[in-house]
């Protein structure tokens, strides 16, 4: 398996966005070394692999390709989607959303489903690691506010729940 780079931008943001202060990832030939400043942002990233084979192409030009920058550009804040009386169910890091347990599966929820906090409402998944995520309050989800097998944003909302 190779490590691609929006793989690699992945990793630093998730990185980035966690507690964490620095991440050392070896696979292989491959060592991935990236570590946060005091401030919180990313202060070096250092990525050392076996040189990779060289691939042409007959009768081809290659295009000449702007410089691809080492981290992504930062997206606009992800808003908060909040109606009156409602509680949110927010992701608690970025990843990708799931509504069932497994593909073919029931959804965990539905709109109008009863909740109990400890009911599980969705999982999240970052590099094949899946996280269930709890309900944490009694009610009834009245929205679901993300879509199956997409990705979602840390602290973005999920479900909107109406409070016992």
């Amino acid at each position: 398996m190779a490590l691609e780079q929006d793989d690699v931008i992945r990793i630093i943001k998730i990185l980035d966005e966690s507690d964490f202060d620095e991440l050392h990832l070896e696979m292989g030939d491959l060592k991935l070394d990236i570590a946060k400043s005091g401030t919180g942002a990313i202060a070096s990233t250092r990525m050392a692999t076996a040189p990779a084979p060289v691939v042409t192409r007959p009768a081809e030009a290659a295009p000449e390709a702007a410089p691809v920058p080492a981290v992504a550009p930062p997206k606009a804040p992800v808003q908060s989607v909040a109606e009156e009386g409602m509680v949110p169910i927010k992701s608690p890091l970025l990843g990708t959303f799931y509504r069932s347990p497994k593909p073919g599966a029931p959804p965990f929820v539905e709109v109008g489903s009863l909740v109990k906090p400890n009911d599980s409402v969705c999982l999240i998944e970052v590099m094949k690691t899946f996280t269930t995520l709890k309900a944490g309050m009694a009610g009834r989800i009245v929205k679901i506010c993300a879509e199956n097998a997409q990705m979602v944003e840390h602290q973005e909302t999920l479900f909107l729940v109406e409070p016992e």
